[in-house]
């Protein structure tokens, strides 16, 4: 990574963890936004690049350690040099917010951010409550089940089926308790910013990269967008991003509709013929992937990976309490439509299974919030993490990116291609508006 670095006069480390599947180059484009905006005697970066390809595979608390150990080093190694690190700021995209989030823990438990100050914590698509979709009855079982048992530990963890170190909690669960040296971090930072996609993001939705209850963006047809002035048609005013629209009469002729089945008709054959071998391919990897995660695993727990694990297990509470494949992956994911709540005060349970009824204050509550647009059925662990996170702060961005119909690699410009210029606009709005030096 060729903006990796810098000078030993900066006292500021600025640390990029990568997403699941991901590699230090997907980095590249926020590397080089903020060096062209910060020298390196401003700001040294650090690429993250311990968890790189399959290695993600292998959960979030593994992945964390190894940022934290990697953050230690950093911090040793520029110590050694005669550099002085004053100043701390961490940007993760995708699963590597996550993994920055728990990392952010280790950092805290370990006094480190005691000794520098924590001043920028960034977010880009980071799947905050997890990747489950919000469905109902027996589409939860076809789809969050199945889909979490494919990706290994990271699986597990992200549709919230984990047991986090016999808590009986999901570790996303964990992560948001008050109480916990994962929040405590977290409140530590000078400024927490996330961007989160509007629409078009087939691996990590809007509810869970902002931290919603809601998703305006369901129906679009429903809504009028409003844009942040010097960032029009890509970022959303965070203040009012969007209004109900006033509602159109479309009348459908039948020649119109078979004109539309018409123009759909190679897409469903392709899919037809694609989706099989896809999806074989995509199970098959699985397995040899889950099985190479959980010897990686092994090998880490029992200290011969190269960290001394001890260091990173200490009481995570703060008090004594308890508390091709990625494309085949993506269009499985959106392929879920999601569910909603019913209306407030029909008297109806959450869900088939009866898992909660009216009696229950969280189901009430999630209910009454966001009466314009319908409440998504999250699970209640969910709606727990979305009321805790709210209360450190957050500063949120939606983006709208229209020239592509996949938006979760374009925010960040993760590769270089024309189709991905809007991402520009958005690591611009990043490095001078939101990232403080």
């Amino acid at each position: 990574m060729e903006y990796n670095g810098g000078s030993l006069a900066s006292d500021h480390l600025c640390v990029l963890v990568h997403g699941l599947w991901g590699n230090p180059e997907h980095m590249k484009s926020i590397a080089k936004a903020l060096r062209d905006k910060y020298s390196e005697d401003q700001l040294y970066l650090l690429v993250a690049k311990r968890n790189s390809g399959s290695f993600t595979y292998d959960g979030i608390e593994l992945g964390g350690e190894r940022v934290c150990h990697e953050i230690e080093e950093e911090l040793e190694l520029i110590r050694s040099k005669g550099g002085n690190i004053k100043k701390l700021s961490i940007v993760g995209y995708s699963l590597g917010g996550l993994v920055a989030r728990y990392a952010v823990g280790l950092l805290e438990m370990r006094g480190v951010l005691d000794r520098v100050e924590p001043v920028n914590f960034t977010t880009f698509v980071s799947p905050h409550l997890g990747v489950r979709t919000p469905l109902r009855g027996w589409h939860s079982q076809a789809w969050n089940v199945m889909a979490a048992r494919t990706l290994s530990m990271s699986g597990r963890q992200l549709f919230l089926i984990d047991d986090y170190r016999d808590t009986g909690r999901p570790l996303l669960s964990v992560l948001t308790d008050p109480e916990s040296i994962f929040m405590s971090g977290l409140k530590k930072f000078a400024r927490r910013t996330l961007y989160t996609n509007a629409v078009n993001d087939r691996s990590a939705v809007y509810y869970t990269t902002c931290i919603a209850k809601t998703d305006p963006y369901a129906d679009r047809g429903r809504i009028q967008a409003h844009y942040l002035e010097g960032y029009e048609d890509v970022i959303l005013d965070p203040l009012n991003p969007v209004s109900l629209a006033a509602p159109k009469r479309e009348r459908r002729t039948l020649a119109g509709a078979a004109s539309h089945g018409l123009r759909q008709a190679p897409t469903m054959v392709a899919l037809a013929v694609f989706i099989p071998i896809g999806v074989t391919a995509f199970l098959l990897t699985s397995v040899v992937q889950t099985f190479r995660s959980l010897q990686r695993i092994r090998l880490h727990e029992s200290g011969l990976a190269g960290i001394r694990v001890e260091n990173y297990r200490s009481p995570i509470w703060t008090k004594d309490i308890r508390g091709t494949v990625e494309d085949v992956y993506e269009n499985l994911n959106s392929s879920q439509g999601p569910s909603y709540l019913p209306p407030a005060g029909d008297g109806s349970p959450l869900d088939e299974t009866g898992d909660e009824t009216e009696s229950d204050p969280i189901a009430l509550k999630r209910r009454q919030s966001h009466p314009q647009f319908p409440t998504l059925a999250l699970a209640p662990a969910q709606f727990a993490m979305i009321d805790e996170l709210d209360k450190v702060g957050w500063r949120k961005y939606p983006v709208w990116i229209h020239k592509v119909r996949h938006s979760h690699a374009a925010i960040i410009v993760r590769s270089d291609t024309s189709r991905f210029s809007e991402g520009f606009v958005v690591l611009r709005h990043f490095v001078d508006k939101e990232f403080l030096i």
